[in-house]
């Protein structure tokens, strides 16, 4: 019947859109990975070296820039890569998965095909891809930040140096930790940064795309795509940075003996030993790197996904 190949064809081109929106997201995935990666490291390092434990002592880090140099000269360069392995593992069905469920959620909520979705549309959209990425970006995040926080651990609070790599870290966890619960630690967290952070990232984008255009329909150069993506990733950070701060705690905390018996005491603990500025270690290298890291990103995808028609 008529409405038999409608439905078929309609099933078969969002079967297309689902293919290209799984390989333009990898690829974007890819090219945020790499681009961003050695800022994440010096990131996680602020963010997870504990606070000085008497007064007039000095951090391990005293800013970005010290913890750069201090990483290059005990570390090397490998040491700005140190964790990469886990998420270049799973990017790809990171960034499919975030890039899929917002294309689908678009296609639900786009009144006819070819119509662009409003600002407002795209952070529903992007809620939803948020609470889809959340699970597979927690135990990808506890097993990169275990690795990135370790040789700040051992110098400063004398915790040997334990993992070989992302599959020791895993296999310790799953091992000590509670079985695949373990690698969930921090779950709560990662839903309160992912959520929020990407309705406000692809809301950004789509307004920003929208002003750039002047409103109008005509496809953006690769620039302006970049523009756009550069300022939707920095946005993302801006309101849930402190969620990040608590989620990276929680992962790198003793399983043993824990400092924090969850994410709140977590948030009231840094709150008051540090105050504000404890919520917003790291801060620096994180909008320094999502700038260029969701530039990379968006424009690979955006070229990618037109590339395949």
């Amino acid at each position: 019947s008529k409405n038999a190949g409608r439905i078929c064809l309609t099933h078969f081109f969002l079967m297309g859109d689902v293919a290209k929106d799984l390989i333009a997201g990898t690829v974007g995935g890819a090219a945020q990975l790499i681009c961003g990666h050695p800022f994440d490291t010096i990131k996680v390092k602020l963010q997870s070296q504990p606070a000085p434990t008497g007064p007039g002592q000095a951090p391990k880090y005293a800013g970005a820039m010290d913890a750069l140099r201090q990483t290059l000269a005990s570390e090397g360069p490998r040491g700005l890569y140190k964790g990469m392995g886990a998420p270049l593992a799973t990017v790809a069905a990171f960034n499919a998965v975030l890039f899929t469920v917002r294309g689908q959620m678009e296609a639900l909520l786009r009144s006819e095909p070819g119509v662009a979705l409003t600002v407002q549309q795209q952070v529903v959209c992007g809620a939803g891809a948020g609470v889809a990425v959340s699970f597979l970006a927690c135990p990808t995040e506890l097993i990169k930040c275990r690795l990135q926080a370790q040789s700040v651990l051992a110098t400063t609070v004398g915790e040997a140096v334990k993992y070989g790599g992302p599959i020791d870290v895993a296999r310790h966890v799953f091992r000590s930790e509670g079985g695949a619960r373990g690698l969930f630690k921090g779950v709560g967290p990662t839903l309160a940064r992912e959520v929020p952070g990407n309705a406000v990232m692809f809301g950004v984008y789509e307004g920003v795309k929208q002003y750039l255009s002047g409103g109008g329909e005509d496809a953006l150069g690769r620039g302006s795509l970049m523009v756009a993506g550069g300022v939707a990733g920095a946005s993302f950070w801006l309101g849930v940075y402190p969620t990040d701060v608590v989620k990276s705690v929680i992962q790198v905390d003793d399983y043993r003996n824990p400092k924090y018996s969850g994410s709140i005491d977590a948030f009231r603990k840094i709150l008051k030993m540090e105050g504000v500025k404890g919520l917003y270690k790291g801060f620096g290298p994180a909008m320094a790197r999502s700038v260029p890291a969701n530039a990379a990103c968006f424009l690979a995808y955006e070229v990618t996904r037109s590339s395949l028609g």
